[in-house]
């Protein structure tokens, strides 16, 4: 899977390919990833890409002209490529959306966005689609892109070292991940759960199911709505308020 992503900044890009799950996954030849410049495709000694909006307002818009170009030769070199514009008016990018883009293999290029915003004839001829990581706005759409470059990559078979991992991250099953506890065992007076000492696999992965469900009752309750309970973890809640109702004296 490529990953190309179009800035004004291609810096910035440089050093996110170069470390991490990232650069591991390229090294292996999972992903390939790289940025190309817009103002490499803007005409004039200054290479401008943006300029002053029709019908007046703050702030500059990004010129169509060199950023058609840009998206025009990314597309010339990955065929079948998804091009996408990262924008607050995007649809939102989700723990799903970053599935099903790994899971489709098809490569990506992403527009990072600057000042405010795209020209509109741009988006509607050569955006396949709007993105967004979230209700706020960044001065550009690079941070955003490196967000859906990790995210995506980490669900790409063999990008991980366990073959369960990205599966048993948070969101990975709709829950949020259970709580990580490493040596020393005991650290400013407060102790690892006794259960996680014990060997015994079966009562730690039970553990694991109990605290994955209690975190995100107590700080995503959201996400139960968006996948309810099963019959295992209703139990689970169960037995859970049965203790809370005992230590209160319910």
């Amino acid at each position: 899977m490529d990953f190309c992503i179009l800035t004004i900044f291609p810096e910035m890009m440089g050093a996110f390919f170069a470390h991490g799950i990232v650069r591991r996954a390229a090294e292996a030849g999972i992903i390939s990833g790289g940025s190309l410049d817009i103002r490499d495709f803007a005409e004039g000694r200054h290479r401008v890409v943006d300029d002053r909006p029709y019908g007046g307002g703050n702030g500059m818009v990004m010129k169509p002209e060199p950023l058609a170009a840009a998206i025009r030769c990314a597309r010339e070199r990955r065929p079948g490529a998804a091009v996408i514009l990262l924008t607050p008016q995007g649809r939102l990018f989700s723990q799903k959306t970053a599935e099903d883009l790994a899971r489709s293999g098809r490569d990506l290029i992403l527009v990072c966005g600057r000042y405010e915003g795209v020209d509109e004839r741009v988006c509607r001829e050569l955006i396949d689609e709007e993105m967004s990581i979230g209700d706020y706005v960044l001065t550009g759409g690079e941070v955003a892109a490196m967000i859906v470059v990790d995210a995506v990559t980490r669900l790409i078979p063999g990008a991980l070292g366990g073959e369960q991992s990205a599966e048993k991250d948070t969101f990975g099953n709709g829950r949020l991940e259970h709580g990580q506890f490493t040596r020393p065992a005991v650290f400013e007076g407060r102790e690892v759960p006794e259960i996680l000492l014990s060997g015994n696999h079966a009562a730690i992965e039970q553990w694991r199911l109990e605290d994955s469900l209690k975190r995100t009752f107590l700080k995503r309750p959201d996400l139960l709505k968006l996948q309810p309970v099963n019959e295992k973890e209703k139990e689970i809640l169960r037995k859970w308020c049965r203790e809370l109702e005992t230590i209160a004296g319910i």
